[in-house]
């Protein structure tokens, strides 16, 4: 804890509102409310803490507050300030995005569409759909069998899909409003949960493409049936009631939260959504401020049935719906069955994991014994990219005892050997391992080059004769579909196969594409900037310190163009040449050309 962090806690008051964390960026790391903040914000730095926690407060450096004038105004301010900063700390939904629904338009003649965003149009939503996939699987069916309308009123011949049988153009075709109500009722029915008539229709299609012997289209409607038979099969729960509800169930193991939310629609459980994290806060309170976020961005269904442990005056006051907390019967039932699938969920994970974790350690020690080393705690692994020998980068990932250390990645621009592997790689084993060895930090029990003898030779050279160090090096040999198939090692260097070592294969599979993936990435980063610069060197007054300014704030063309030239003066370029980037950018009749 630094003295300024001990000064400002002696100034905390004791109210409720929200606290801002900054880590050495001055970025904000997370967002938290509190009904005391006197109270909340100190309790960081006293007692035990979650390994998450611990990672937080050591990155953090300073932290800020807003008094509020009531814990509820905390939590919506809270919602914002999350919504607004994305702190890393904090539960964020899964990609930040909303969940897909198929939405009955309101129209004369209605359409059906893939959408995110759920608006007060009077049109119809079902869903939501666990993934974008499966909302288009469902769409794709029922466009084949009710073709609603794709095109617009004003179409002057059948649109593309009225020669797919997808759309009856009822425009063009001037249709009755009314038949074509029928078939909208139709895909209607089936959103809500009767799929018997369209299983029947794919059925008997299925049977009438094969009698013509179109086996493929057969086959597709095949495909098609059984999808349907299992979405129906999934639909294990049912209510008597014909209402819209989400049940909510929890739970926890280990400081790990599992969330489980079953949507109901029209008396079926028609999807659920799970997710699991660790958190910084209570329980509770994480637990509550997941469902805010979850629907701000995600149809409000007329119910939502939540364990007796959540506060739901906190969250009725902020979710406009009916919430509640049975205690007996069905109700009460199906919420015991969402935290028991929340359970389940956690113990799936945590029995998965600690699968991968035993499967990574058996292959680490595979790979030991193959290799005869006595003792693998340490290992590094390089790859070089380059582009026709240009802008040729290196890229270094580092395993402990089988698992990955991100943080102790590095990545090496090559300076004096583009285009030449072999001096690329003497170039980058120097660079790497004299400053190890300067500075009497740990030196790795293997080396992996990403090539062949080439490769490895070039890097056994520099360490021996140049450095005096004896770290074992071996090349990953790969297979015609640049895959690892082998090692070359030894002195004399020898193929050691790994047929017989499925673990350590496939260990060594993962490695190369992590490293191969690490080199890459920075690769293109590089070209894209190297291309940058050379735009960048057309624009009258923008000299190399200039240059540097704008390739340090902005990452790519497209921000640059989108700047102003208010933007461009910020970061210190003078108010002339800031006209002259500006310009540069958005002028007509010459504009720069694409990388």
């Amino acid at each position: 804890m630094n003295d300024l962090i001990k000064h400002k806690l002696k100034l905390l008051p004791d109210q409720p509102g929200c606290y801002l964390m900054h880590n050495e960026a001055d970025e904000i790391i997370y967002v938290g409310k509190a009904k005391s903040l006197k109270n909340r914000v100190r309790s960081y730095f006293t007692g035990e803490h979650n390994e998450k926690t611990k990672r937080l407060v050591a990155e953090l450096v300073d932290f800020e507050y807003i008094v509020t004038s009531s814990e509820n105004e905390a939590l919506a301010l809270e919602m914002n300030l999350i919504q607004e900063n994305q702190p890393k700390y904090n539960i964020l939904l899964k990609d930040n995005r909303s969940y897909p629904y198929l939405k009955i338009t309101k129209e004369r003649y209605p359409q059906l569409k893939i959408t995110r965003k759920v608006q007060e149009d009077q049109a119809e939503y079902f869903g939501p759909y666990p993934d974008i996939q499966a909302a288009k699987e469902t769409k794709k069916i029922l466009d084949r069998l009710y073709p609603l309308r794709k095109c617009g009123p004003n179409e002057k011949k059948p649109c593309f899909y009225h020669h797919l049988d997808q759309c009856s153009c009822p425009y063009y075709f001037q249709l009755d409003p009314k038949e074509y109500q029928k078939e909208v009722q139709k895909v209607r029915h089936f959103l809500q949960g009767d799929m018997d008539p369209v299983a029947e229709r794919l059925e008997q299609k299925m049977n009438q493409a094969a009698a013509k012997q179109e086996y493929e289209m057969a086959a597709e409607y095949r495909d098609e049936w059984k999808a349907i038979l299992k979405m129906k099969e999934e639909q294990k729960v049912t209510h008597a009631e014909d209402i819209d509800r989400d049940i909510v169930g929890y739970a926890v193991r280990q400081g790990k939260i599992g969330i489980q939310i079953f949507h109901i629609r029209h008396g079926k459980m028609i999807q659920r959504d799970m997710d699991s994290f660790y958190s910084i806060d209570s329980v509770e309170e994480t637990v509550l401020t997941y469902l805010l976020q979850f629907y701000q961005q995600n149809l409000v269904p007329k119910e939502i049935l939540v364990p007796v442990s959540l506060d739901i005056d906190a969250l009725q006051q902020w979710i406009p719906t009916t919430i509640r907390v049975p205690k007996r019967g069905e109700k009460h039932s199906f919420v015991q069955l969402a935290c028991k699938n929340a359970a389940k969920q956690l113990q799936d994970e945590w029995e998965l994991q600690d699968k991968k974790i035993q499967r990574q350690k058996r292959g680490w020690d595979q790979l030991a014994e193959k290799l005869h080393l006595p003792f693998l705690h340490r290992l590094e692994s390089i790859d070089n990219s380059h582009w026709q020998g240009k802008d040729n980068v290196s890229g270094l990932v580092v395993y402990i005892d089988g698992r990955k250390a991100p943080k102790q990645y590095r990545k090496f621009k090559i300076k004096e050997s583009q285009g030449d592997d072999y001096r690329a790689m003497k170039e980058v084993v120097y660079r790497r391992y004299s400053r190890l060895q300067k500075e009497g930090e740990p030196l790795p029990d293997l080396l992996l080059v990403d090539g062949g003898k080439i490769q490895v030779e070039a890097a056994k050279e520099v360490l021996k004769e140049q450095l005096g160090l004896y770290i074992p090096v071996a090349g990953m040999v790969k297979d015609e579909h640049h895959q690892t198939r082998a090692l070359l090692y030894g002195d004399p260097l020898q193929e050691i196969p790994l047929q017989d070592a499925r673990e350590a294969f496939h260990l060594l599979e993962e490695i190369q594409q992590e490293v191969h993936r690490y080199a890459l990435h920075f690769h293109q980063k590089t070209r894209r900037k190297s291309g940058l610069q050379s735009v960048l060197q057309e624009i009258p007054g923008v000299g190399v310190k200039r240059r540097q300014q704008l390739l340090s704030h902005f990452s790519d063309l497209s921000e640059m163009k989108n700047a102003s030239v208010e933007d461009f003066m910020q970061i210190g370029i003078p108010k002339n040449v800031a006209h002259n980037v500006y310009d540069f950018f958005h002028r007509k009749d010459d504009k720069p050309s694409k990388m």
